[in-house]
């Protein structure tokens, strides 16, 4: 399985470790020793895993995460981190990372977790024969076995709690939902659960599947009753209709 892998390593003697082991699998490896390099090695060739640490001169991990998914970059990328709070690990999952290492790791480990993610992404890119657990609300697309989220064949990235909503009403297009059963659907998801944790998950969701999110007409709100999710061009076609 020999991949195109970017190392975004300021510390030498680190980058050269991770050099050296990514080789011994056969990879084909670039080095780079700061955020902006990184980036102009993302674009100018096709790799397939950027090995990136979080704490670098010119643009850190963060800032190189979220450029990459506002260009729709689809590259894995393995965040290496000194930080081990949970906001921090969070806040880089958020934006899009797969996978996280905290610093000091065992360099046998992190080749396991390369190996994991590249399968993971052969995998994906690889095209589905039988797509019949597809759950399609219009352009909007839910995989509940990929655990994936597509908008007019877009990826975009939801938490477990957003998915498990999405997925429910997706099942059942045009079906009212009150805020008691979306609240079902959270538990086991979410730790912290209020009334307002659906409200929430709504407000983020339109983020990302509405291009309008204050004027949303995939996830509507049904006011008094709860929220539905419909497929925009149905209803256009039914008002027209009348």
């Amino acid at each position: 399985m020999c991949a195109h892998v970017i190392v975004a390593e300021d510390d030498p003697k680190q980058a050269e470790l991770v050099r050296r082991y990514l080789e011994r699998e056969g990879h084909a490896v670039t080095v780079v020793g700061d955020g902006l390099a990184a980036l102009e090695q993302v674009r100018q060739g096709t790799p397939d895993l950027l090995v990136l640490d979080v704490m670098m001169p010119r643009a850190d991990g963060l800032d190189v995460i979220r450029v990459l998914r506002a260009e729709a970059r689809e590259l894995a990328v393995l965040m290496l981190t000194a930080r081990s709070t949970e906001d921090d690990l969070l806040l880089g999952l958020d934006l899009g990372a797969d996978d996280y290492m905290t610093k000091p790791y065992s360099p046998r480990e992190l080749m396991a977790r390369v190996r994991t993610l590249l399968r993971r992404t052969r995998r994906d890119a690889a095209p589905d024969p039988v797509d019949e657990h597809v759950l399609r609300v219009g352009a909007l697309a839910i995989d509940p076995v990929r655990h994936e989220v597509a908008v007019d064949g877009v990826r975009v990235e939801c938490t477990p709690g957003e998915f498990r909503l999405l997925a429910a009403m997706a099942a059942e297009p045009d079906r009212v939902f009150a805020r008691e059963q979306l609240l079902e659907e959270l538990h086991g998801f979410d730790r912290y659960i209020s009334s307002r944790t659906v409200d929430v998950h709504i407000m983020n969701l339109r983020k990302k599947i509405e291009r309008a999110p204050r004027r949303p007409v995939r996830l509507l709100t049904v006011f008094g009753v709860g929220y539905k999710l419909t497929d925009p061009a149905k209803g256009a076609q039914r008002a027209s209709a009348r």
